[in-house]
């Protein structure tokens, strides 16, 4: 079962935690000393600064919020940060957890707007809190801790612009170049798919064209127009291709696929589809209908659904 992808956040930020916690813990105990002393707050984040790994700034604040040093980057010091106003930024409006040490969330930079995250740790006086340690992280600058995230293979529906569902009787499909020659096209998608290497596929019967990807030029697409996709020898300047071994679509699945986008096209005037797109590794067949709805579905369920289950999913 796959997990979702606040799961794999939930679970990297986690390693992420146990890598900071103890050297900002260490650290912020040694700033209690030199605490409300803005000169000798800078000489313990100086000897402090190696021991916190892949941070960008060290910094402490007090319970409000106001900084009390200056910050301390790679390039040293850079005192206009000393009195500044924090308690309006998004890791100070989050709740610090009663252990003393908060990963924020991440948010954009003020100063280079890029994703980034601040650790607080909690410094603590013989009376209680004093104020926090703050270390902010860019993330680019982070490790990433575990395995790249994989898209679930459940049925997902996105509902799309509220004033075209509000319209969508008022309106019925047109017939395009695509729908006069729909066998014929979909006949050359299927080859492509099938015996040279393409992978993915978006087709846009509206407008009449699609956009390939292959296993020999993954990182680049082809367009292939109306006027492509009514000529066979298009399929001459792709090289047969052996079917991938570890697609998640059989080859004996496309066809009856494409099939079924067909149907979806045409059985309608007013609800059909307008867009659609094969992966053949996910697995997943995507559909964009005239209420401008989305679904993303395992191409069997896809294949189970008749046209009822459409209906009633896209009303």
């Amino acid at each position: 079962m796959h997990t979702t992808w606040k799961d794999s956040i939930y679970r990297q930020r986690e390693q992420l935690a146990h890598i900071l916690h103890q050297p900002m813990a260490s650290l912020a105990a040694r700033c209690v000393a030199a605490w409300n002393d803005r000169e000798a707050l800078n000489r313990v984040l100086a000897e402090g600064f190696p021991e916190i790994p892949h941070r960008a700034f060290l910094y402490c604040l007090g319970i409000d919020g106001v900084q009390l040093s200056d910050n301390l980057g790679t390039d040293g010091l850079e005192s206009e940060h000393f009195g500044r106003d924090r308690s309006d930024r998004p890791y100070m409006r989050e709740l610090v957890p009663p252990w003393g040490f908060l990963l924020s969330d991440a948010y954009i930079s003020l100063r280079k707007r890029r994703p980034s995250l601040t650790a607080l740790q909690i410094v603590w006086g013989d009376g209680g809190p004093l104020g926090y340690l703050g270390a902010d992280f860019d993330l680019r600058d982070l490790p990433v801790t575990g395995e790249l995230y994989r898209e679930p293979d459940a049925w997902r529906q996105v509902k799309g612009d509220p004033a075209i569902r509000g319209t969508l009787f008022q309106q019925c499909r047109v017939e395009s170049p695509m729908d006069r020659n729909l066998d014929h096209a979909l006949s050359i998608l299927a080859e492509l798919l099938t015996e040279r290497g393409v992978f993915q596929c978006q087709i846009h019967f509206s407008s009449s064209q699609a956009t390939i990807w292959t296993l020999n030029d993954p990182y680049r697409y082809r367009i292939l127009d109306q006027e492509v996709l009514l000529d066979p020898d298009i399929c001459l300047l792709y090289p047969p291709c052996r079917y991938p071994i570890d697609a998640e679509i059989p080859s004996s699945d496309v066809v009856p696929v494409l099939d079924r986008l067909k149907g979806l096209r045409l059985v309608d005037e007013n609800i059909y589809l307008r867009q659609s797109s094969i992966n053949l590794f996910n697995g997943m067949v995507g559909l964009t209908f005239s209420c401008d709805g989305s679904h993303y579905m395992p191409h069997g369920q896809f294949l189970g659904a008749d046209t009822a289950f459409w209906f009633g999913g896209v009303a």
